[in-house]
């Protein structure tokens, strides 16, 4: 039971894309760092992203390195400013997904799923990089999240 959570890869100025694509960067990262997720055998069943260019990009490069047979997913609800509480009410934890997103939302749900609270902050991302929340069941039966692991393109 786990929850992959990946901010998408550094983009393109609005000014050079107003669709704000992967850069040449942010491809070359999520490229580097996919395989090295594939090496350690995540069991990512499906992957899930807003729909804006730079998350589905990042979503491709990160299917594709999984060689998953599962289709992406376009998702509402995983805005960078949207309310993070009726995503994480409609999180199953045993259907390890990947949600490749935008912050500040996908710091926001770390924080709620972990402490309860949005405006703790827990972790901050790197572009490309994997945060893995995992749960176990909680005193009143309800997910009790915590930061398993993370996965960084850099470790500065």
């Amino acid at each position: 039971m786990a929850l992959f959570l990946v901010q998408h890869g550094i983009s393109l100025s609005k000014a050079t894309d107003p669709e704000r694509g992967l850069s040449d960067l942010g491809i070359e990262e999520t490229n580097r760092i996919a395989p090295v997720a594939k090496g350690y055998g995540i069991p990512v069943q499906t992957i899930v992203h807003s729909g804006k260019k730079r998350a589905e990009q990042t979503a491709v490069i990160y299917h594709r390195a999984l060689a998953l047979e599962t289709p992406l997913e376009v998702i509402s609800g995983i805005n960078p400013l949207d309310d993070v509480r009726p995503f994480a009410a409609r999180i199953d934890p045993r259907a390890n997904w990947m949600v490749v997103g935008h912050m500040p939302f996908m710091e926001r749900l770390v924080s709620y799923l972990t402490t309860g609270s949005q405006e703790i902050r827990v972790y901050r991302f790197q572009n490309s990089g994997i945060v893995c929340l995992d749960c176990e069941q909680g005193r009143d039966g309800a997910p009790d999240w915590f930061l398993k692991w993370t996965l960084n393109p850099n470790i500065t």
